[in-house]
């Protein structure tokens, strides 16, 4: 017992020493540089609070780390490829095709913008995860009444997830169900889906079906699982609706502790201009704000 308790009672300098990093202490400052979180995540803060070190190369390999400008509060990060990842939600059809969507016109222009950075992510070797809605008869029975209102035009189960919409207007297309995993309506819109269908069969992509606004809500999610399972620490975000899915899995991500990156000119909303701002300055509070010119002329 003697033994086990003089094991414990090391120093706060030798628990130091045995972490073999500084990183094992919270906000050690060192040399302008100051290190902010613990051994297994944390953040370099390097030139007076102008260049944030992502990468956590103390205790984990980097490859080819890239410098990307930002936008926001936080002016440069540093970003490991290899441990980095372009979250792409909800850009199917039933938010962006003109026959479901009319007003959906930000949405569709951040469509070349986001294939752009599709394929930039993918030329740099990082990976692209589409998180969309795809619902299952399971889902109906454990989704709460609430997201089955906001979901349907009359609050009735007729109009809401996995109700059949029929043709899609001015064609002869099944829409299918509502959200329904497969479904016309839950496809990617327009160019995204071949896209999708190419990085999916490549490997450079992941599909990932969502169940609530957020794909990293709860305990766990099937997104989740594969970033906890391949060690990614740095999400992208864009999609649509800005204000809704994609601020809730960003805001998700923030709460579990990922470096947060909310991408403006791929993402996009219908509503007032004012829900746009909000999510705009809290992205900046939690993490960083950056557009898909700069990614892509950083990765390159």
């Amino acid at each position: 017992m003697q033994a086990i308790l003089a094991s414990l009672s090391l120093s706060t300098s030798q628990l130091i020493d045995t972490s073999n990093s500084i990183t094992a202490i919270v906000g050690i400052n060192s040399q302008n540089t100051s290190i902010l979180g613990n051994y297994y995540n944390y953040w370099s803060i390097q030139n007076n609070d102008t260049v944030f070190d992502l990468t956590r190369s103390d205790r984990l390999p980097t490859t080819s780390p890239k410098t990307i400008p930002m936008s926001g509060s936080r002016p440069t990060a540093i970003i490991e490829p290899s441990r980095s990842a372009l979250v792409i939600i909800d850009m199917q059809n039933f938010f962006l095709h003109p026959a479901l969507s009319p007003a959906a016109t930000a949405g569709r222009t951040a469509v070349t913008p986001t294939v752009n950075l599709i394929q930039g992510f993918r030329a740099a070797g990082m990976k692209v995860l589409w998180t969309n809605w795809g619902l299952d008869n399971f889902d109906l029975l454990t989704i709460p009444p609430s997201f089955l209102a906001g979901f349907s035009s009359d609050d009735s189960a007729a109009t809401t997830f996995g109700s059949d919409m029929g043709l899609v207007p001015g064609t002869n297309i099944s829409a299918g169900r509502k959200l329904w995993r497969r479904s016309w309506n839950a496809q990617p819109y327009g160019p995204l889906y071949p896209l999708q269908t190419e990085g999916v069969a490549a490997g450079t992509d992941f599909y990932f079906n969502k169940n609530r606004l957020s794909g990293l809500w709860g305990a766990q999610t099937p997104l989740g699982l594969w970033l906890q399972e391949n060690e990614i620490t740095t999400l992208f975000f864009g999609g649509v609706n800005a204000d809704q899915c994609v601020w809730g899995t960003f805001l998700d991500a923030y709460y579990k502790g990922f470096d947060v990156v909310y991408v403006e000119d791929i993402s996009a909303t219908e509503s007032p201009e004012y829900a746009t701002q909000m999510v705009k300055y809290n992205a900046d509070l939690d993490g960083f704000l950056t557009n898909s010119t700069a990614i892509l002329n950083a990765i390159k």
